[in-house]
C-alpha cells in the first residue's frame, strides 16, 4: 500500500455529499479505513480549488459546509500551490503537448498537470504515492493513480 494518497476532485466531491449517498458513504469508509491503517492523505490546492469552484457554481452551499467544517478540511492535509509546482506544471504541460499527448483543451487550465507538479515537487518516491481519482487516465501519465475504490 502507498504512504502517501494524493485526492482527486471526484472523491473528494464524494466526501462533501450527505450521508446517505451510497458512493458518497463508501467513499468514507474508504477514506476511514485508510486514516485507519496510517496511510497518509492529502489534498492539493488545486484540488481543492477546482472542487469550490464547481460547488460554489452550483449553489451546492451545503457540500462546501461539510468540506469547511469535516476532518478532510484540516489544514495539515492541504499541500500548497508553490512556485516550484506552478513551473514545473508548465514544463510538464509542454512535453505532453509537444508528444501530442494532451491532458485537457489548449484553452483549460489543465488541472491534472498542475496536480501532479504539485505531487513531484514534494520528492516523495514514486512507489510512496498514489493519486486517488474516479479517472486516473490523465494523471497517470505523470504520477501513479488509481480508481480511489481500488487502493
Amino acid at each position: 500500500m502507498s504512504r502517501a494518497i494524493f485526492l482527486d476532485s471526484g472523491p473528494l466531491g464524494l466526501l462533501t455529499q450527505r450521508i446517505g449517498a451510497w458512493q458518497a458513504d463508501a467513499c468514507r469508509a474508504w477514506l476511514d479505513s485508510m486514516l485507519s491503517a496510517g496511510v497518509d492523505v492529502f489534498i492539493p490546492e488545486i484540488v481543492d480549488y477546482e472542487l469550490r469552484r464547481e460547488l460554489l457554481r452550483a449553489g451546492k452551499t451545503a457540500s462546501i459546509a461539510r468540506l469547511d467544517s469535516s476532518y478532510i478540511a484540516m489544514p495539515a492535509c492541504h499541500i500548497p500551490l508553490t512556485t516550484a509546482a506552478v513551473r514545473l506544471a508548465y514544463r510538464l504541460w509542454a512535453e505532453v503537448r509537444q508528444r501530442g499527448l494532451p491532458t485537457a483543451d489548449p484553452k483549460e487550465l489543465d488541472v491534472d498537470v498542475i496536480l501532479a507538479a504539485q505531487i513531484i515537487s514534494m520528492g516523495l518516491p514514486p512507489a510512496d504515492i498514489v493519486v486517488a481519482t474516479s479517472n486516473p487516465g490523465h494523471i497517470s501519465r505523470f504520477v501513479p493513480a488509481d480508481l480511489w475504490a481500488n487502493i
